[in-house]
């Protein structure tokens, strides 16, 4: 019997995929393709640039980044911690060490920066990690290549408010299955949590573009406030 052929993947996705292959082909300052470091840090942003999780690697960028992105069962996928299809931008910061051994310091020191940085930078001032970024000190960090890698074509259609909140609402509903089956560690609840604010910003974002009020009890609310429960 002929064996089956296996299916391509949509369109989409693999128009996605050849815009990573693509931001990780790139050169940088010395002639190095940025995908082939073997050590740094990345951040991953959303459709409106808010960030969304940071992530160290000690193999090459475009292995680590590719698995998390191309939804291979990296941890924060298959716990449903990070939704690939959320994933808007990408920013890494390849790093060049001489020695192997100076790996864990810099790497350590280098992804508290980026995370101190992201939470900065985010709304909700928090991201999507499951697990604590151990404090360090802060460092003057290497450049840094950011992109979107998204195609025009399908971004303009996920862009759109109803389809994110209804992914952002399926992630955590799947999420929270996955706390209700299991013994779960401190940091995966606050993910979730995480996750709750983020689809409630979105959400009282769409309302306002409506002309409505986000309000409980007559009481007009902002993100994480529920006073007037």
């Amino acid at each position: 019997m002929a064996k089956k052929r296996k299916q391509a993947p949509p369109k989409d996705i693999t128009d996605i995929r050849k815009e990573i292959s693509d931001f990780f082909a790139q050169k940088d300052d010395e002639g190095r393709t940025i995908g082939n470091a073997k050590y740094g840090v990345y951040a991953f942003y959303d459709y409106d640039g808010e960030p969304i999780y940071v992530g160290q690697t000690r193999e090459i960028l475009r292995g680590r980044i590719g698995r998390h992105l191309t939804n291979q069962r990296t941890d924060a996928v298959a716990m449903n911690v990070l939704d690939p299809l959320e994933v808007a931008e990408i920013e890494v910061w390849p790093i060049y060490l001489e020695k192997a051994q100076d790996a864990k310091e810099v790497l350590g020191a280098a992804e508290y920066t980026v995370f101190k940085k992201l939470l900065a930078e985010s709304p909700i001032g928090a991201v999507l990690n499951e697990d604590d970024i151990p404090p360090a000190p802060l460092i003057d960090l290497p450049p840094s290549f950011r992109k979107r890698v998204v195609p025009e074509h399908v971004f303009d259609r996920q862009k759109h408010p109803d389809v994110r909140i209804a992914r952002r609402a399926s992630t955590l509903a799947n999420l929270a299955r996955v706390i209700s089956e299991r013994e779960v560690s401190p940091g995966l609840r606050r993910t979730l949590l995480t996750q709750a604010r983020r689809l409630e910003l979105l959400a009282s974002k769409r309302l306002s573009e409506l002309g409505m009020d986000y309000s409980f009890g007559g009481t007009k609310q902002t993100p994480g406030d529920h006073t007037g429960h």
